[in-house]
């Protein structure tokens, strides 16, 4: 039987960058825990992801900016999104007094 793990277990006191944790990965699709406080993406610099993206925000809150757009899109907890690959986009900002936990989906779009 496999153990049972919380994906808030194991979050370090002191997260001087922000943390990418994988926990599941196959030929298909890559599931990873993302830990941040206070933390953003460094000036002018984009993720342009060749998979596809879903993402749900399960605790703090954060901003993300999609390349093109003036306005920020904000999720809180429970929020969730899907970016299309290439999609370029930054994280803005995150809750600086709270870890923000993702869980971000990678995957293959359809061939």
């Amino acid at each position: 039987m496999n153990d049972v793990i919380s994906i808030f277990k194991n979050i370090p006191d002191h997260i001087p960058e922000e943390l990418f944790q994988e926990i599941l990965k196959t030929k298909n699709f890559k599931i990873e825990r993302i830990i941040s406080r206070g933390h953003s993406s460094p000036d002018n610099e984009w993720y342009d992801q060749k998979e596809n993206e879903w993402v749900i925000l399960l605790k703090g809150s954060a901003g993300l900016l999609f390349e093109g757009h003036e306005k920020v899109v904000v999720l809180r907890s429970g929020d969730y999104l899907n970016i299309p690959s290439h999609t370029k986009h930054r994280v803005e900002w995150t809750d600086p007094n709270t870890e923000t936990v993702w869980l971000a989906i990678h995957y293959k779009g359809e061939e």
